[in-house]
């Protein structure tokens, strides 16, 4: 599917978004990219090929709504300043994209473009834990708990227990 498409401007239309939206996942994503990329355009194309009409789906655009809601929700999940902030470039250029996924126009494989979404979030959600992750800063982690509750804590020690300290 992603490699026919109707004429020279469907591929052209295509190819563009294609372009940044690959060169934001390699770039954020390095590691994830390839395996990202292969699962939404496997994922997308098999239920399309299950759910879809029975029509001629042509286009890479499965995958450009795949890789859009991908970046999206995957900087929303982690957090991550430089990520939100690629997600909400992402919105800025892509935002209408939205409209894809419902079946207003009825020669544009909607179904594709839902799909394609789908796999993009399945993708965003089982790799959230892989990746670039947000930086822990020191006053978010929580030390005070476990010193407080050491092995070394006063209220556990002969001394604090004679003066009649509570746990």
């Amino acid at each position: 599917m992603p490699f026919l498409h109707g004429d020279f401007e469907h591929l052209i239309s295509n190819s563009i978004p294609l372009l940044v939206l690959v060169t934001g996942l390699v770039y954020f994503y390095r590691r994830l990219a390839l395996k990202v990329g292969v699962w939404i355009w496997l994922l997308s194309g098999f239920w399309l090929w299950l759910g879809g009409r029975p029509s001629f789906h042509v286009g890479a655009s499965a995958i450009i709504y795949g890789l859009t809601v991908f970046l999206f929700f995957s900087g929303v999940f982690r957090k991550d300043r430089r990520l939100m902030a690629l997600s909400l470039l992402v919105v800025f250029l892509y935002g209408g994209l939205i409209w894809g996924i419902l079946p207003i126009v009825e020669e544009n494989s909607w179904e594709g473009h839902l799909f394609g979404s789908c796999a993009g979030l399945l993708m965003a959600v089982i790799y959230r834990g892989q990746g670039p992750q947000r930086p822990a800063y020191s006053w978010e982690i929580d030390n005070d708990a476990e010193v407080e509750d050491g092995p070394d804590a006063y209220w556990k020690s002969d001394e604090g227990m004679q003066s009649g300290a509570q746990p």
